[in-house]
């Protein structure tokens, strides 16, 4: 089997919740329990980071491992869902699964008898316990889908725990209180691993105590552990750089590529996870190394991304739910110049929370990612309509975007600014 037609069968036969939503979605760890037993069991031989959260776990992983390259380590690291090439998933220090690894489980999969149906997720994840274990890197950071007690990456034992935040994001199948998501995303907390926390909340914590007081795991909340000060500096660098500052009094300077609204709190869990890292011991330096080339070191993309730098700005950024996209519409505010938002969604996103976050003053193109889950632009256009979002819908998320960057350098007295986001399968298509 070529490459091509391996894709064509963990895209198209298989169940996918990116593509197709509920339909996908497996609700016990029974298949990849399975899959590990007949596989030998990969998961058991590697040294993991489980990281867990509504917002911000992609951006934390890629920081994590970003550092532990610049300190040596080898580090693999598995994230979800893919942008453009479904390799980006599975990737040791920054470079991708070979094709040809890919095609060699898919065709042991398809070709064992193991009286399972697997979900697409479930063949990955088995495929990047798989491959990490016969590469052996020094670290795995593992990110978890959707949730966590029953996410399939919930089979590994790992050597540290991290949960960003909490928000309302995925109801339907994690609950629709913060304290019933937190009990959920809580299930990687494993017996006597310690476990760190992004940000303290009034409805999670006492989840968190709880959990992690029955599992006898050591908690740590990151934004009591330390305080991250930004602060400027003149250089010829394009860095944000802070100030860390420790309850006891000891301080350092790191700096990063990130420039996104999110960066600072991202920027903290990592650290304290890092800090709470057994084994590890991270210099400031060592750190600013990593996160000064996250990009390149972890293939980063897709997250507060510069599309283009001017003649107009885009910027693309794939928060989706209402506490990630507050502070992506407020950054964007403070450019102070006329938007242009490129917007495209999926189906089971609750606009209701989402869509009062946009600016009213700015205009909109209405479009739809190429995936069955994605909501027709027409949908979308209707429903922003009573929000008082106006604009256009477009045949598809290219020709929205060729509109918006038109229409931007249009102004008489300044460009405006380009924005692409809703969705990551809507950044997806402009990368």
């Amino acid at each position: 089997m070529t490459y091509l037609k391996t894709l064509d069968y963990l895209f198209t036969q298989l169940p996918m919740y990116q593509r197709q939503g509920t339909i996908a979605m497996k609700k016990d760890l029974t298949n990849i329990r399975v899959l590990m037993e007949a596989l030998g069991n990969p998961h058991e031989k590697l040294r993991c980071i489980h990281v867990a959260g509504t917002n911000g776990k992609g951006t934390t992983c890629h920081l994590i491992a970003a550092a532990l390259q610049a300190k040596g380590h080898t580090v693999g690291m598995y994230t979800s869902p893919h942008y453009q090439d479904f390799r980006e998933r599975i990737k040791i220090n920054g470079v991708f699964i070979p094709e040809e690894e890919v095609v060699r489980f898919v065709a042991w999969i398809r070709s064992t008898e193991l009286g399972i149906d697997p979900s697409f997720f479930e063949i990955t994840v088995a495929m990047c316990f798989d491959y990490f274990a016969r590469q052996a890197p020094d670290w795995c950071v593992i990110e978890v889908g959707l949730g966590g007690r029953l996410d399939s990456t919930n089979v590994i034992t790992p050597v540290l725990s991290v949960i960003t935040n909490i928000g309302l994001d995925h109801t339907q199948f994690l609950g629709d209180t913060l304290g019933a998501i937190a009990g959920e995303k809580a299930g990687i907390i494993k017996q006597a691993i310690p476990v760190v926390i992004g940000e303290t909340q009034a409805e999670t914590t006492p989840v968190f105590q709880r959990i992690a007081s029955q599992q006898n795991a050591d908690l740590y909340f990151a934004d009591q552990e330390m305080i991250l000060r930004p602060y400027w500096i003149r250089s010829a660098d394009d860095y944000q750089h802070f100030e860390v500052i420790t309850p006891w009094g000891g301080k350092g300077k790191i700096a990063t590529e990130l420039a996104g609204p999110h960066t600072n709190k991202n920027l903290l869990t990592a650290l304290v996870a890092l800090q709470r890292l057994p084994g590890v011991d991270l210099t400031f330096e060592q750190l600013s190394a990593g996160w000064q080339r996250v990009r390149e070191l972890t293939y980063y993309i897709g997250r507060w991304q510069v599309l283009q730098a001017r003649k107009p700005l885009c910027l693309a950024d794939s928060a989706h739910n209402a506490e990630g996209l507050l502070p992506v519409m407020e950054r964007l505010k403070k450019y102070n110049r006329p938007l242009h938002i490129v917007l495209g969604v999926v189906s089971d996103k609750d606009l209701t929370k989402a869509l009062p976050l946009f600016p009213e003053e700015a205009i909109y193109y209405f479009v739809k990612a190429n995936i069955p889950r994605g909501l027709p632009a027409e949908q979308l256009q209707e429903t922003a309509t009573t929000y008082g979002l106006k604009g256009d819908t477009y045949p598809s998320v290219s020709a929205g975007y060729a509109q918006a960057k038109l229409d931007a350098r249009a102004h008489e007295t300044t460009d405006g600014v380009v924005f692409v986001g809703g969705s990551i399968f809507t950044v997806a298509e402009v990368l």
